[in-house]
């Protein structure tokens, strides 16, 4: 039961970085190639471990 809750916090961490990296500065609008795909590859591995942490506590 631990280690679902610890891969829940874990993908919760994960989509935060995703929001962090996928938000822009306020000077530039525009968003570059890499970070579009680093916010992809955050927001795949939070919903992956999100979802592993709930069926492990099921």
């Amino acid at each position: 039961m631990t280690f679902g809750l610890v891969l829940l916090l874990l993908g919760g961490f994960l989509l935060g970085g995703a929001w962090s990296v996928w938000r822009t500065d306020e000077e530039s609008a525009a968003r570059g190639g890499p970070q579009i795909a680093l916010a992809v590859v955050l927001l795949v591995a939070a919903l992956l471990a999100s979802a592993a942490g709930l069926l492990r506590l099921v």
